[in-house]
């Protein structure tokens, strides 16, 4: 019997249906013009990989320093791990596991970290490669790993456990020594009880023989480790959290949960030599003062020139309710209470010396909070913090949309950087930043890219992100132009949204123009203008729409759906609003006789003067009204135009354009209006809606009052097409009412497997409710990419996305003329011919003429992007006005400013010269202009659907980007649609991915992984070949600093610091073989990135042991050199001493 590879049949079914329709999708004109156009793009040129992480770590929980290599290690809840060096030199590493990273140790200098995490495995990072891997692994399996210690200069781990158990691990083997410190062995008779977890590991400073064992019920060992048992135990009522040595190893500070810090001398166990309660209030009787909160760390500092400091967090009076958190320095009698912004999860001392057996000299606290890194300048009076050059503030308002622009013109980043550096704080440390370590990598990229989040508080942030690097450049605030309600009790009914009215929902930029228009949750959008100068408006120019769904009251244009001519709306929304409109609930243009909220926006304008700084400036601001007691609808997609002066945006009542220079309403359409007498769909008018309009989250909020049926659609709204096709299209009531009884009988059936399809969706793009953090950032849709909310969207049709461009729209034109192309949530790519006056004179003039072309194109699912193409298959730029400043003088204004002229008509056999690119969230195709002959067809997923595409220029050439719900990143090839990438890469676990992702040009694209991080990735073969030089190297070869002198006294009475050779207790021939079940062994990654490690590690030891070697080989000849002159010096005193004796040695004691 004949066996059948079923993976091929089924690839080569897939083929051929791919290829069969293309082929059916391509008429023989375009077969014949297409047959010309070499595509320079191949499967060769891509390749995908994450290429660097930016942001600040989400849920920290640990940290560690190396003091030689200048290097900060950060461990997060998930099992992250980013190390910073200077600016610009970051990295990021995974564990596998996903466990906690509960704590860090760097094997300094060494370029190595040993990570403890809290499924009791323990990890040692090789840090000398620029991507950073796991070398060595143990997992305990009978015991919880509690804390760690790793001696400076030492191979001996020390791992402490919950049962109080001490285990010693050989980080160069990772292999467990038999020497074991047992707890009973530890505490002996002095607890009836177990003591509890190890809370501390320390060897004493000066004798590294000493071993300090804190438990955390308040006993704490000092442990003889040559004679393996304790040689003193000190204990307190109160239980331990930290434990801090002084340098001279004679005394060490204890903190407790009841706000205590006990200091202990060494030698007297039996009490402690003082008890301070650094925040409690003192009783005046003498009795013990008031317990505070606990004081979860302490550090005990020396100087040589001054007094110590010790540095603690936490021990704050418990009727201190509602007070942050606080990091207190005390320095002498002097004691500073440093507020936090977050919670504290850590801090560090950093000092001048890595040996513990000397004067510290600290000079900078590193504070890890939750949401914050800050470190404090200790040097300087009023403790300054230093400026943070890291990327850390992304999160500083939750993000709720993202753009990137890769290839962005040269001139804008320096530009937003000069009105962007005005805006930085004061009284930052002039000091430079203490985290020096590492180098930048040698490579670069020869393109500049800028990447804009836009936040739940209104503010914009523009970053420059070029070369894998992340700089904030300018901050824009959006609320500025609104009245903010002081408390609850002022908020205005008219709002729409519950809580963060003025987030930003969707962004539009030219960067050519640097025009900035932005859409925001409260149906608002504010367009901005680039000025390098200040100004002040006295009068916000506001324009109010008023955006009508019912299709029996939609306000359309006057003389029909196609004319040449302008169109004007009737109503109040017709001429501009420059005045405050009425924010209170019932105003003079409300008709409606019991009250209902009419023609009033839902956020009150400033009426105050508004400062503008240099930076963008607001142009124009358009609000959406309400509609008899209906709140309008938000915004799902914008689209900003320099050259023609235009900005479109549109919802799930219709669209309409705003002439931004002449500041008036050219369009306010519904979307069936569009289509004129050529509407494929059955519409039927819609009742007003009753609830009131929540936030903009996954599902809409009007979906309260929707049917069963509708709300259960499937992101392609498939079944509301089907049926709206075979419907009557006339207006004859009988057909009507027949065709909704039938559809009424049919809904039990249909319904049942819609709610199925959209309940197997749904699991897929849910979001992770158990996070509340994630809540409030979550709330937010992401517009542009309208597939996100297709999934519960009614059966209206709403606009997803926009076009500005020179196009042939209609069949008949020879001639490109301005147009917009509009793309429906139904598949329907209509077109809008627009008539711009073409001098700058009769631009301000003249209105701007608007007709309807009707519809191109349709395809499955909702339309995600639009471009245009040339006859060679070349992409066209989007047409745009070069920058000016707009509040120079007019004579200085007088300079030509024309558009970007698009290429003409070339004169082939063909007639078609144009192609449309249109993306669906299921489908492409490419549509020959001006004939409308779609060329090419590729259809992308049939399980899934698309969230975010672009149209994208590498450097090879033009293709499609994609980003599935199912995690596939593909790309397509132009005009051809070939696939040229499919990976699946990123399973859809959270809305916020879908909401940020976006691709850019030269093969990059981005995401927000967590709330508080960007993660990059390519897709471009060029780039991952580049990787490796461009990412910055975090082990730079340092030259340990030289041990403290001993000084001549100590060396000859034995005073100092007692050396210890560990081989010889912890090693196998002494302490033996550790039990095999206790832990077990994991190599690292044996892949080549592990091997590179290893062998870049080898290399090192080598490069090390020669250094030693030359250093060893200099001090044998030197001192080789001083024995010489040591025995010249005996020998010539010996020789006197004979002399000597020989002339006293016959005289009597008188005689001398």
């Amino acid at each position: 019997m004949k066996k059948f590879n079923i993976r091929k049949v089924l690839d080569g079914l897939t083929a051929a249906s791919s290829s069969s329709s293309a082929a059916a999708a391509s008429p023989h004109s375009g077969n014949r013009e297409n047959d010309m156009i070499q595509e320079t793009l191949q499967s060769e040129h891509f390749q995908l990989c994450k290429t660097v992480r930016h942001g600040f770590p989400y849920q920290p929980s640990s940290m560690a320093f190396d003091p030689v290599q200048k290097i900060l290690a950060i461990g997060t809840q998930n099992g992250a791990l980013r190390l910073f060096g200077r600016a610009g030199v970051e990295c990021y590493c995974q564990h596998e596991s996903g466990s906690a990273v509960i704590q860090l140790e760097f094997l300094v200098n060494e370029g190595a970290l040993v990570s403890a995490l809290a499924d009791d495995s323990i990890h040692l990072w090789n840090l000398r490669q620029k991507l950073p891997a796991i070398l060595h692994s143990l997992k305990f399996n009978r015991e919880r790993i509690t804390f760690c210690h790793l001696p400076f200069q030492s191979k001996w781990l020390y791992v402490g456990t919950e049962r109080g158990n001490i285990h010693i691990v050989n980080v160069e083997s990772f292999t467990l020594s038999g020497y074991v410190i047992m707890w009973n062995k530890a505490i002996e008779l002095s607890s009836k009880t177990h003591p509890g977890p190890v809370v501390h590991i320390s060897d004493n400073p000066m004798d590294e023989g000493k071993l300090l064992i804190g438990f955390e019920c308040g006993i704490v060992v000092l442990w003889d480790l040559k004679s393996k048992k304790a040689d003193y135990r000190y204990n307190y009522d109160e239980a331990i959290h930290s434990v801090a040595w002084h340098h001279e190893g004679k005394q060490f500070v204890c903190s407790h949960s009841d706000g205590t810090l006990t200091t202990w001398n060494v030698r007297a166990p039996a009490k402690p030599a003082q008890i301070i309660t650094p925040h409690g209030k003192q009783p005046k009787d003498g009795k013990k003062p008031e317990p505070c909160k606990p004081i979860l760390k302490v550090e005990y500092k020396t100087t040589r020139a001054g007094d110590p400091f010790m540095i603690l967090c936490g021990g704050l009076s418990y009727d201190t309710v509602g007070r942050r958190a606080c990091l207190t320095v005390m320095h002498g009698k002097s004691t500073a209470v440093l507020e936090m912004d977050y919670p504290i999860v850590d801090f560090l001392t950093l000092c001048e010396t890595p040996y513990p057996n000397d004067f510290q000299e600290p000079y900078a606290v590193v504070v890890l909070l939750e949401k914050d890194l800050v470190v404090i300048d200790l040097a300087q009076i009023g403790y300054p913090i230093f400026e943070n050059p890291y990327p850390l503030s992304i999160h500083e308002s939750p993000v709720t949309c993202c753009e990137y622009f890769a290839d962005c013109p040269a001139e804008v980043i320096p530009a937003l950087y000069s009105v962007g550096s005005r805006q930085k704080r004061q009284g930052f440390s002039k000091k430079e930043w203490p985290i020096s370590g590492g180098n930048w990598g040698q490579g670069t990229l020869s393109f500049s890219e800028i990447i804009i989040t836009g936040h739940a508080d209104g503010s914009i942030k523009f970053w420059d992100a070029s070369a894998l690097m992340l700089q904030v450049l300018y901050k824009l605030k959006t609320a500025k132009v609104f009245d903010k309600p002081r408390g609850k009790e002022e908020k205005s009914s008219t709002e729409i949204v519950d809580e963060d009215p003025f987030a930003i929902q969707i962004l539009s930029w030219c960067p050519e123009s640097r025009v900035l228009c932005v859409a925001g949750v409260s149906a608002h959008v504010i367009v901005y203008r680039f000025s390098k100068q200040e100004v002040t408006t006295e009068v916000v120019q506001l324009l109010e729409v008023r955006m009508q769904c019912e299709l029996n009251e939609v306000e359309s244009p006057e003389g029909g759906g196609e004319q040449a001519s302008a169109v004007s709306t009737p109503g109040t929304s017709s001429s501009p609003q420059t005045s405050l409109p009425q924010s209170h609930p019932s105003t003079s243009s409300n008709n409606s006789s019991d009250g209902l909220r009419d023609n009033v926006p839902c956020l009150k304008v400033r009426s105050s003067p508004l400062k503008q700084s240099p930076g963008c400036q607001v142009e124009l601001l358009i609000q959406l009204v309400w509609v008899s007691g209906e709140p309008p609808q938000q915004i799902t997609s914008l689209a900003v135009n320099s050259a023609y002066g235009l900005v479109a945006f549109g919802n799930g009542s219709g669209l309409a354009v705003v002439d931004y220079l002449q500041k008036t309403l050219l369009l306010n359409v519904s979307t069936a209006e569009l289509y004129g007498s050529t509407d494929p769909h059955h519409r039927q008018p819609r009742s007003p809606r009753k609830t009131r309009q929540l936030s903009a989250g996954l599902c809409d909020g009007n979906d309260a009052s929707a049917a069963p049926e509708e709300r259960c659609k499937s992101p392609t709204s498939d079944c509301v097409v089907a049926i709206g096709s075979g419907s009557p299209c006339n207006s004859d009531e009988d057909s009507k009412q027949k065709f909704i009884d039938k559809v009424k009988s049919k809904s039990k059936r249909i319904s049942k497997t819609v709610a199925s399809d959209f309940a197997k969706i749904s699991r897929k793009i849910n979001m992770i409710a158990d996070q509340k953090d994630d809540a409030r950032d979550n709330s937010f849709s992401r517009s542009r990419s309208s597939s996100v909310t297709s999934i519960d969207r009614e059966s209206r049709e709403v606009i997803s996305s926009f076009y500005f461009c020179d196009s042939l729209s209609k069949k008949s034109e020879t001639v490109a003329v301005p147009s917009l192309w509009v793309g429906t949530s139904l598949g329907s790519m209509l077109a809008i011919a627009l008539t711009v006056p073409s001098t700058p004179d009769q631009r301000m003039q003249q209105p701007v003429g608007v007709s309807f072309c009707g519809p191109v194109v349709r395809l499955k699912g909702a339309i995600l992007r639009m471009a245009q193409l040339d006859a060679s298959g070349t992409l066209l730029p989007h047409v745009y006005e070069s920058w000016y400043e707009p509040n120079a003088p007019e004579e200085e204004r007088e300079r030509p400013r024309r558009r970007r002229p698009t290429s003409p008509p070339s004169s082939q056999e063909s007639p078609d010269c144009q192609y449309a690119v249109v993306c669906s969230e299921k489908q492409a195709k490419v549509v020959a202009m001006p004939s409308q002959n779609c060329v090419y067809e590729h259809n992308i997923t049939e399980t899934s659907f698309v969230l975010r595409a672009d149209v994208v220029t590498m450097t090879a050439g033009v293709g499609i980007s994609c980003f599935c719900a199912n995690g596939h990143i593909m790309t397509l090839s132009l005009p051809s649609l070939r696939p040229l990438l499919d990976v699946n890469y990123l399973p859809l676990t959270d809305m916020r991915i879908a909401r940020t992702f976006c691709f850019s040009n030269q093969g990059q694209a981005l995401y927000l992984t967590s709330p508080t991080e960007i993660q990059r990735i390519t897709y471009s073969q060029e780039t991952c070949d580049n990787l490796q030089e461009m990412l910055g190297e975090l082990f730079t070869p340092v030259e340990t600093p030289e041990a403290p002198n001993r000084g001549f006294f100590k060396g000859l009475f034995g005073g100092g610091a007692q050396s210890l050779d560990r081989e010889d207790l912890f090693g196998e021939v002494a302490a033996g073989k550790a039990s095999r079940s206790l832990a077990q062994h994991i190599p690292g990654p044996g892949g080549m990135e592990g091997m590179k490690g290893a062998a870049s590690g080898v290399v090192g030891e080598l490069a090390r042991a020669r250094i030693a070697l030359d250093e060893r080989g200099q001090k044998l000849g030197e001192l080789e050199e001083r024995t010489a002159a040591m025995m010249a010096s005996a020998d010539s005193f010996s020789k006197h001493a004979h002399d000597m004796m020989l002339k006293y040695k016959d005289k009597k004691w008188y005689q001398l």
